[in-house]
């Protein structure tokens, strides 16, 4: 399974890449305005300089809900940089779009999607991606993971080429679980991934092995 990383802000990208345990990023209108982002340019320019530091896909999402200025904006949004994926929600403007857009060429990440129909949906419109969104549903007294299970089971049953994407991962069990799950790709919070990386029993053994060394090695 990839990790995609969930933000826009540039600092945990570049730290991120530097791990080099990422293949690409996601990002949303909700993510930009915490960055600032308040326009459509600020965040071409974001994704453009996301886009100069990660090689892998990066996810760019349309702000129109509109079908025909759906479109405009995804083919915009496509020109920004080769490795950019525009986000189109699970709407039927969205699938419309999608329809459109894959015919074109554009590779496109299926966003806020909470059921297997949905996401069929999505892969017949022609999504590369489909981004079902784990803590959301959990938030709603739904199984997240179960809903990601499902998706993956039909895909793989029927040969969809379509990915599926875990997104909206709360904390690092949720990866394990997409993992196990059989998702392509979970894309997680810069926080998620730091607890991703933390043990208590490393940071006890790094402890132990420089006490044990120091007791021995004369300076």
């Amino acid at each position: 399974m990839d990790l995609f990383l969930d933000t826009a802000n540039l600092d945990e990208i570049r730290q991120t890449v530097r791990l080099g345990v990422i293949r690409g990023v996601t990002t949303n209108p909700s993510l930009a305005a915490k960055e600032g982002i308040g326009d459509l340019r600020e965040y071409r320019r974001a994704v453009q300089e996301i886009c100069g530091i990660v090689d892998g896909p990066v996810s760019a999402e349309v702000i129109a809900t509109e079908l025909e200025e759906m479109v405009r904006q995804a083919r915009e949004i496509a020109s920004w940089a080769p490795n950019v994926v525009v986000k189109l929600p699970s709407t039927l403007s969205g699938f419309e779009a999608m329809s459109v857009l894959s015919r074109e060429g554009l590779r496109i990440n299926q966003t806020l999607c909470f059921s297997v129909n949905q996401a069929l949906l999505g892969a017949h419109a022609g999504a590369t991606f489909v981004s079902p969104f784990v803590g959301r549903l959990d938030d709603e007294g739904h199984d997240g993971m179960q809903v990601v299970g499902d998706i993956v089971d039909v895909f793989r049953r029927y040969n969809i080429g379509t990915k599926v994407l875990a997104a909206s991962i709360r904390h690092p069990l949720h990866c394990v679980a997409a993992a196990k799950a059989g998702a392509h790709i979970a894309t997680v919070p810069f926080k998620v991934l730091l607890q991703m990386a933390h043990h208590p029993l490393t940071d006890v053994g790094v402890a132990r092995f420089a006490q044990d060394w120091g007791r021995v090695v004369k300076v």
